[in-house]
């Protein structure tokens, strides 16, 4: 029987985008292996040109985070270690600054693909184009990243909304291509959003308990 690869296979190891959300994970230096971008390679299958820019996003700051963290690991064994550190290193810059400001990006693109995903289980569509997700995304934008962006990336993000795929073809994408009945694969994506969006919740308690977070546009 075919398996949604992009739930079962690649999540099942804990890429760094799970993991590295886990304020109180176990010291970085004994999940090396997950530390690399093949751990990030099960983000590729949203492949379609709305999701560009995010997974761009996503990838430039886990790599900001890690060269972070590299310079001192036994320093910096958990997230809210880093921006602990660096609230005391930077001053008045903090936290508009180092692997804070990154983290504060990652969890925006990742709250985004939690909306996203939810909105698809929860069977949200456009009544007059059923297999279009366009309706998915827009929701998931709107809740999430429209309020960062200045008038001109929220043009350019409605723009690209023309080149959503066919729901269809986006299952099939996740499932790396196989055919994979639409209830199995979306039975999946639920399992995966149950630790995805408790991880997702961890890292913004920690901002607002921090108060971390800014209003900024870009």
């Amino acid at each position: 029987m075919a398996n949604c690869t992009f739930f079962t296979r690649s999540f099942a190891t804990r890429p760094l985008i799970i993991w590295i959300l886990c304020s109180k994970m176990p010291p970085m230096q004994k999940k090396r292996d997950v530390m690399s971008r093949k751990g990030l390679k099960s983000f590729h299958c949203l492949g379609p040109t709305i999701f560009a820019p995010i997974k761009a996003d996503i990838l430039g700051n886990v790599t900001k985070i890690k060269a972070v963290y590299d310079t001192n690991p036994g320093r910096f064994r958990t997230l809210q270690q880093i921006l602990e550190v660096e609230k005391d290193m930077h001053g008045s810059q903090w936290p508009n600054v180092g692997a804070t400001l990154a983290l504060m990006w990652l969890k925006r693109g990742l709250r985004f693909i939690q909306v996203f995903l939810q909105s698809l289980l929860d069977g949200e569509k456009d009544e007059n184009n059923p297999n279009l997700i366009r309706a998915n995304v827009t929701k998931a934008y709107e809740l999430t990243l429209k309020r960062y962006h200045s008038w001109w990336v929220q043009q350019l993000f409605r723009a690209a909304l023309f080149a959503a795929p066919y729901k269809s073809d986006f299952l099939k994408a996740l499932s790396k291509g196989r055919d994979v009945k639409e209830e199995e694969c979306l039975e999946k994506v639920k399992k995966f959003l149950i630790n995805f969006s408790a991880t997702v919740n961890v890292i913004y308690e920690l901002y607002n308990k921090m108060n971390a977070d800014l209003d900024c546009r870009v």
